[in-house]
């Protein structure tokens, strides 16, 4: 019964409204036919089957016709009313065979019930341990179900894992492509360096080979340079020596030449001896009558165009107000400073004009020249007496004896200095010393040279013997300036280190430095100069300026604001005043 009642249900299921009755039917009647078991139960619903559908076929034929007529008319009607004829069949020959099978069902379970119950002892004896086995199972079954949960925990924390991964493998991924397309440009980049680094390959194998060329030449140039070196200062040695030997050859027929004129010239020797007392220098009655106390300069007297392309050195007459200055124009010239006319030019100097001197009777004038040689004029005349040859550099400068108007001393950059005797004309004496000398000037009583140099010693010599008698450093940079006390007892020295300092002669012991903000020394032969009493400082600057200090406490007293470019030398008038000073332009200014 319960396979037909599913039976029924999965084809009304699975077919139409139309053909599932047709087909449930005719299924049914197979099926009832087939089942011999069943027969005497099926035979009223099989009977009243064929009959249904015996009927329904002729209902079928008979109303073909007519519904072929009416189905322009209602067709659709026609057909939903023989739905439901069928329908209500079917659901009758239904029901009849399921009371049937009912019945059939009820018999065969009385009649079998004796063999069911026979054959559920053996079953019931089985059930415990079938029980047990499915207890058994049931624990196993749990103990898979915990093992699945534990797999199933182990599957989540590994599936989060693999898609932590996945989204680590991606970046990965990502920057994988991006080192990838990097390593391609790298790899372009690479192999534009490896051609760039060929040709720098090639050109520095052209350099090298260049360089061992120039290498090789350099080195056959130094060879033939320290040859020429060599054979130089084996040359110069020698010429040294000769020099040295014809100086002492010199000195010896001088000092005997000397000797004889002193034997014969008794008036000089009586006239130099009332001069000199003690190596202090008396004033003369001319000097002593227009020495007076020097002032303190403040204002521009004269300003006088004296020179093209600069004035380095200038100089005042003994116990006078005309002025001497030279240039780099190759003149020297004699200035009024009462009027600033020009009173007279000494030509005849074919080199700049370095350093100036005048001996103290005012009659001779020597000149410094760049062209190593020395320039002796007449004061008087402007007419040149002397030309004095023998330096092998520049002589940059001069300076003569306070004692007498003969002995002229100078100083070049051939690391010599020379004693002339203007009477005679030439050298009577050479010192050598290791560094350039910048300033030179007598001591008060002849007989010792006084000399600054490049390298910031003051040296003082003996002018006979020509040997160094004492030496200190004076500045830390070269001399530039020296300038000697009216008494002799001081001397001022002026530095590249723009100090301007006061030794005592007698002991060489500083007794003042001047400095100031602002004053820097112009070049190595910067001239400073004392006032004619001793008293006062002057010196210039590279700004133009002119710082005057007092001796006593070192200040400054007065700043002398005139020249628009570098100051170059200072000089004091005799008579205290008035001061002179000269700059790069060429440009005298007198102060009073």
């Amino acid at each position: 019964m319960k396979i037909v009642q599913s039976t029924i249900r999965v084809s009304r299921l699975s077919l139409g409204p139309d053909r599932c009755l047709n087909n449930q039917c005719g299924w049914l009647a197979g099926w009832l036919q087939h089942s011999s078991a069943l027969l005497p139960f099926t035979f009223p619903f099989l009977s009243l089957f064929q009959i249904h559908k015996q009927k329904s076929q002729n209902f079928n034929s008979d109303s073909f016709c007519s519904r072929q007529q009416k189905q322009r008319v209602h067709p659709l009607q026609q057909k939903m009313a023989l739905q439901e004829e069928e329908i209500k069949i079917a659901k009758e020959a239904i029901k009849h065979a399921i009371k049937a099978l009912r019945r059939r069902h009820l018999v065969e379970e009385a009649a079998h019930s004796p063999a069911f119950i026979a054959l559920s002892k053996p079953l019931l004896s089985q059930g415990s341990e079938w029980k047990e086995k499915a207890e058994n199972l049931e624990v196993e079954l749990q103990q898979c179900y915990k093992a699945q949960a534990r797999l199933s925990e182990q599957l989540v924390v590994e599936v989060a894992e693999s898609r932590t991964f996945k989204t680590a493998i991606q970046e990965k991924d990502a920057i994988i492509a991006d080192l990838q397309s990097e390593v391609a440009k790298a790899r372009d980049e690479c192999s534009d360096l490896n051609t760039l680094l060929e040709e720098k390959t090639k050109a520095l194998e052209l350099m090298i080979s260049e360089n061992q060329v120039l290498k090789t030449q350099l080195e056959e140039a130094k060879a033939r340079a320290d040859k020429f070196e060599a054979e130089n200062k084996m040359l110069i040695d020698r010429w040294m020596l000769q020099k040295m030997q014809d100086a002492e050859r010199l000195n010896e027929a001088n000092a005997i030449y000397g000797d004889m004129l002193d034997q014969v010239n008794n008036s000089s020797i009586e006239q130099l001896a009332r001069q000199q007392v003690d190596g202090v220098v008396r004033r003369s009655e001319e000097g002593a009558e227009y020495y007076v106390e020097s002032s303190i300069p403040n204002m521009c007297k004269q300003r006088i165009p004296g020179h093209e392309g600069g004035c380095g050195t200038i100089v005042f007459e003994y116990n006078s107000t005309k002025l001497i200055s030279g240039g780099q124009d190759r003149d020297v010239k004699m200035w009024d400073t009462n009027t600033g006319a020009l009173v007279r030019t000494f030509e005849g100097c074919v080199g700049s004009v370095l350093d100036l001197s005048i001996t103290p009777d005012n009659r001779t004038i020597i000149a410094a020249s760049g062209s190593k040689n020395l320039v002796v004029w007449d004061a008087s005349s402007a007419r040149t007496r002397h030309t004095l040859t023998g330096h092998m550099e520049k002589v940059v400068a001069v300076d003569v004896s306070k004692i007498s108007s003969r002995h002229v001393v100078s100083a070049a950059y051939d690391r010599t200095i020379k004693v002339w005797d203007l009477q005679k004309g030439y050298c009577i004496n050479t010192i050598l010393f290791p560094s350039n000398c910048n300033a030179l000037t007598f001591s008060i009583d002849g007989q010792t040279i006084c000399s600054g140099h490049v390298d910031g010693n003051l040296r003082l010599w003996d002018i006979q013997t020509g040997k160094l008698l004492s030496e200190v450093a004076a500045h830390s940079l070269a001399v530039t300036s020296l300038s000697l006390s009216r008494n002799g007892n001081t001397i001022l020295t002026s530095g590249r280190d723009n100090l301007h300092n006061l030794f005592d002669m007698r002991t060489l012991e500083v007794c003042g430095t001047f400095r100031a903000n602002g004053n820097r020394v112009a070049s190595n032969w910067s001239r400073s100069c004392l006032s004619s009493d001793d008293n006062y400082v002057a010196a210039g600057s590279v700004d133009g300026s002119v710082h005057i200090w007092s001796i006593s406490n070192a200040k400054i007293v007065s700043t002398l604001k005139e020249h628009t470019t570098s100051v170059l030398c200072c000089s004091w008038s005799g008579f205290g005043k008035p001061l002179a000073t000269s700059d790069k332009n060429g440009s005298i200014c007198i102060w009073t």
